[in-house]
This record gives structure tokens, C-alpha cells and sequence, in this order.
């Protein structure tokens, strides 16, 4: 998958990506361990995702002025949440916009968090993603050319000359293209002040973003040659957008104070779950009393595990907001950890009620009545993990639990196939045919069960993927 814009840091490609890869066998309490945050791995090209209810929605109504701004279709603009401290976003081929924790707990506001996404949304609408592929095969010519001539001047015997013209090739490749990115980069910062003005929001964050990374960049310890990096050089870049930061009559606007709330509350909810347990601690001790502090010790309190404090800490916040359906999951999730999953079912029901058509918390309540080992409740977690497959339908962890359902109500048919739907989603073809052709040979024919087994059965055994 191609990656366009580092809107803040490059990426370390170095460091491998954390693959979280579809297995049978899970138990409950250990798959759905943490979920209070709704989060449950995905698998997406290697990236480990986290899914989490409240910053999605949160990361969506940020998006969705902008993308229409830009002219796209909010719907067909997808936020993902990377769970990675690195401080950085991108987008990438298919109108897709990753958003690392890292950025999350930097930014000050969300203003800040807006202005970063309105520069990825500016990758997205200049077509850059589409257009690097380009670049790196114009970026390939002189470094094969180099190739060719060093491998030559080697053969006739001028072995360190044609290593110095190998070097040479490499060289202006990786000048070549960091400079056609370059490009790219201050585009997509010219197109976020555009997208910026045009919600009639402040460009401030996107500055006082970027002036931070210039700060930071100075500081560093080693010089950086604005040659060989792929995005403008921190005073540069400030300069390049400040005109339009200053020229904006939307320069001095705040956050409404709700989204300044929705904001503390999500960064607080990812530091008590991603960040080290101490560190977490100390950016929100106990001696803080606050509902963003209580909802981060929360989280922490869950991981510990100190269940009873978990325990006591949400109450208190579901007493301030007793209709934030956010508080009945993270209550359900403490339930489940606890081993009490029959306590934990009214509070993913309250949950579920508030909001329901989020997929992620009908999972919730689905887990939970699964967990119980009650056959009678196995039909309503049906429904439930139904009308979650009918939001989402590629979700790995919901086609388990599906499975998990129709084999208690001894559907061994169906049972097969939502596993087959689940090793589907998760990429592997071939256990995902294997599974259909089990369920093929129990369910009618011609029925659209039916006809879904048939259709994995026939994308497993095509030759690309034989």
C-alpha cells in the first residue's frame, strides 16, 4: 500500500509493522482483553488497527466537513486508528486516512488534529496517492541507469569506480524522488488551509502544529539535509503557509467547548489504554479529579488489572454523564474481565440503547451473553452480531463470534461458514475455502448461504490464489 504525507514525522520503515493475524481457539476474555476502549486487532496490510467506538466518531465528524469541502464523499473517505506512538498520519490508495494514537496524545487540541487532517484529506484530493507510483518509477531511471554502467565498469575491472557510480545513481534516485514529494507535501499543506477556510475553521492548529516540529527539528541533534527528506523543512514550511494562516478571518476561532470535551476525553481514554502503565499515571494522577483523568485511571485500572478501582472510577463517571454510552461499555468490559459476564450484559445493553447503530458495541453485548455459556442467550447474541455484519461485514472478530453463536444453537452449517467469513476477512484464502466447502455440503442449495459458500469456495481456488 502505497503512503503519502507524513504530515508529521517519517515514518520509521525500519521498524516492522505488528500483524495481528485470525486464529481459531481464542477465548473470549483473552481476544476481547481491553475492549472497554471497544478495541479489537484488525488486520489491514500489516498495520495493527484499533477499534474504538468513540474516537472513530470523533475522527469522522472532524473529517467529514473537510472531505466534502475537498469535494468527496465523506462516506467514501475511511479513518482508521493505527495503534502506534509514533506521531504521524497518512493517507493511502483508496481514499484512506491512518491516524497513529501518537498524534492523537500530541496535539494540543483538536484543532491541531484537524489541521493534520485536513492536509492528509489534501493528499486525497490532489490525487497523490495515485501519482507516487509515477514518481518512484521516474525516480528508478537513474538509479538503474547507475546500475548498469557501475556493473559494467566493474566487469572491465574498475571495481571502486563502479561502486562510486552505483552510489552516485542511488544518490539522485532518493533526491529525485524526496524532492517530487516535497512538492506533494506543501500541495497538500496549500489545500488544508483551502479546505480550513472553506468549514470556516482556524488554521491555527495546522501552524502551531507545524511550528512545533520546526521547534523540535532545530533542536535536533543532527543537521538535516533538506535534500534528501520528503517533506518541507520545518521554518520553511511555516513560511510557505503563513500568508494564508494570517490572512484567514477564521484565524482566532475556538473549539466549541463539546469538542474540546469529546477531544480530552478520547486522548485520556488512548493514554490510560497505549501508554505505559507509569507514565499514564503520572500524566493523570490520582490527586487529578477530573473526568478526563478519572476516565484515563479507568483504563488503567482495567490493565492492571486493580478491577475494583476500574470498577468504582467508571461508576463515578457514568453519575456525571449518566447517558454516555461510552461508560456502560468500558462498565461492561470490567464485568467481562471479572468473569462476570451475566453483570456485564444490562451494561452493554444501556450502551447499545444510547447508540445503536454502532457495530462495536453490539459486539460488545454479544461477547457478553456469549460469554455466559447459557444456550438460551445464544439467539440474542445472534442478533446482535447480525446487526453488527450489517454495518460492517469484514470485521474478523464479529464472523468468530458468529461462529461461536450458530455452534451453540448447533448449526454446525452456518457455523462453518462464519468461519469461513472470519479467515475471509482476515486474508487466508485458503482455510477460508476449506471452511466453505464444509458449510457448502450442510446448507440447501441455491440459498444465499448457500451461494455465499459457493462464491468463497470459487475466490480460494482461482489459480492466483492456489
Amino acid at each position: 500500500m502505497p503512503r503519502v504525507g507524513p504530515v508529521c514525522r517519517r515514518p520509521d520503515y525500519r521498524k516492522p509493522w505488528r500483524q495481528i493475524a485470525f486464529a481459531t481457539g481464542f477465548i473470549v476474555p483473552a481476544i476481547f482483553f481491553f475492549s472497554a476502549l471497544g478495541i479489537t486487532p484488525a488486520r489491514a496490510q500489516g498495520i495493527e488497527l484499533l477499534r474504538d467506538t468513540e474516537t472513530e466518531d470523533m475522527l469522522k465528524s472532524f473529517e467529514a466537513p473537510l472531505a466534502k469541502a475537498a469535494g468527496l464523499n465523506p462516506t467514501d473517505v475511511h479513518m482508521y486508528l493505527v495503534g502506534d506512538p509514533e506521531v504521524n498520519a497518512f493517507a493511502a490508495d483508496g481514499q484512506n486516512i491512518f491516524v497513529m494514537s501518537g498524534i492523537i496524545l500530541y496535539c494540543k487540541n483538536p484543532n491541531e488534529l484537524i489541521g493534520v487532517m485536513s492536509h492528509e484529506t489534501g493528499h486525497i484530493a490532489a490525487g497523490h496517492i495515485s501519482r507516487t507510483a509515477v514518481g518512484e518509477q521516474h525516480a528508478m531511471i537513474p538509479m538503474l541507469l547507475s546500475m548498469v554502467l557501475g556493473a559494467a565498469a566493474m566487469a572491465l575491472g574498475a571495481g571502486q569506480a563502479g561502486m562510486v557510480i552505483m552510489s552516485a545513481g542511488m544518490a539522485v534516485a532518493q533526491a529525485q524522488m524526496a524532492a517530487f514529494t516535497r512538492v506533494q507535501e506543501s500541495t497538500a499543506d496549500q489545500i488544508a488551509l483551502k479546505l480550513l477556510l472553506a468549514t470556516h475553521q482556524s488554521p491555527m492548529g495546522l501552524y502551531s502544529t507545524f511550528e512545533r516540529f520546526a521547534t523540535e527539528e532545530a533542536q535536533s541533534a543532527y543537521k538535516i539535509d533538506p535534500y534528501v527528506v520528503d517533506h518541507p523543512v520545518g521554518q520553511q514550511r511555516l513560511a510557505d503557509i503563513e500568508q494564508g494562516v494570517n490572512a484567514s478571518p477564521w484565524r482566532d476561532v475556538k473549539d466549541p467547548p463539546q469538542v474540546a470535551h469529546t477531544f480530552e476525553m478520547v486522548q485520556a481514554k488512548l493514554a490510560g489504554f497505549t501508554m505505559p502503565v507509569q507514565a499514564a499515571l503520572n500524566l493523570y494522577p490520582e490527586s487529578n479529579t477530573s473526568e478526563p483523568a478519572r476516565y484515563a485511571r479507568a483504563m488503567i485500572y482495567l490493565r492492571k488489572p486493580e478491577l475494583a478501582k476500574a470498577l468504582s472510577t467508571t461508576n463515578s463517571l457514568i453519575t456525571d454523564e449518566p447517558n454516555n454510552p461510552f461508560f456502560y461499555e468500558v462498565l461492561g468490559q470490567i464485568y467481562v474481565s471479572m468473569a462476570k459476564p451475566i453483570l456485564a450484559i444490562p451494561a452493554y445493553q444501556k450502551a447499545v440503547d444510547l447508540r445503536p447503530n454502532a457495530p462495536q458495541l453490539r459486539l460488545g453485548l454479544a461477547v457478553a451473553q456469549l460469554a455466559t455459556e447459557d444456550s438460551r442467550l445464544a439467539s440474542a447474541a445472534l442478533q446482535n452480531l447480525k446487526a453488527a455484519s450489517l454495518i460492517e461485514n469484514d470485521d474478523v472478530f464479529t464472523w468468530y463470534e458468529t461462529a461461536q453463536a450458530y455452534s451453540m444453537l448447533k448449526n454446525e452449517p452456518m457455523a462453518n461458514l462464519a468461519t469461513a467469513e472470519a479467515y475471509y476477512s482476515a486474508g487466508s484464502l485458503r482455510q477460508a475455502g476449506i471452511f466453505a466447502i464444509r458449510a457448502r455440503r450442510g446448507l440447501d442449495q441455491g440459498t444465499p448461504d448457500w451461494e455465499r459458500a459457493n462464491d468463497i469456495v470459487s475466490i480460494a481456488s482461482t489459480p492466483q490464489q492456489r
